[in-house]
């Protein structure tokens, strides 16, 4: 049979584990719970993807508005005689004059090479520049491993780099390749 100090242990902890559990509980109170207000951020409203590649149409009038013939303004300054309070010190002209015959809308550049090793193509734009030649790395954000260009130009002035050429193959080694500019070419 169980002894009486057994069962006055035993009841003892009951007791101090009963008291344990909830007398935090009873001391503590009510307990204050916070909300947090806060207001979402609205998702991105979704739009119709055939606005993207529907044809959008021009205004009729803008065409009544565009003159007939190219138009050149010239802006002449006189600093040889003052001119009076009243008159501007710039007069503005404005020439209609027909288009310049073998304009092309277009500027040249010198592709010197194509690199996988992207820090030879930098050293070589580095030393260019060095010497005074406009040359860039194409496409500029160029990683390792991807094939980078090495480019003079671009100039709208075909003959200029044409004798660039010369002095480029002797300084780098390279035989150039002269090519129209396209601004779109990554």
């Amino acid at each position: 049979m169980a002894t009486q100090f057994q069962h006055r242990l035993v009841g003892t902890l009951v007791l101090v584990s009963l008291g344990v559990i909830f007398l935090p509980d009873v001391f503590d109170g009510e307990k204050a719970h916070y909300q947090e207000n806060y207001e979402a951020i609205p998702l991105r409203e979704d739009f119709d993807t055939e606005l993207l590649t529907a044809p959008v149409e021009a205004p009729e009038d803008v065409e009544a508005l565009m003159p007939q013939e190219p138009v050149t303004v010239t802006i002449n300054e006189s600093t040889d005689s003052p001119q009076p309070e009243s008159e501007p010190a710039a007069v503005a002209q404005v020439e209609a004059s027909a288009p310049k015959a073998g304009y092309q809308d277009s500027a040249w550049i010198i592709r010197l090479g194509t690199f996988r090793n992207i820090e030879n193509a930098k050293n070589l734009v580095s030393t260019l520049r060095g010497k005074g030649y406009p040359a860039q790395l194409m496409p500029r954000d160029v990683k390792q491993g991807e094939l980078a260009r090495v480019e003079v130009g671009p100039n709208v002035s075909k003959d200029k780099l044409e004798a660039m050429t010369a002095d480029l193959e002797s300084l780098t080694g390279l035989k150039g390749q002269l090519l129209r500019f396209n601004p779109l070419n990554p």
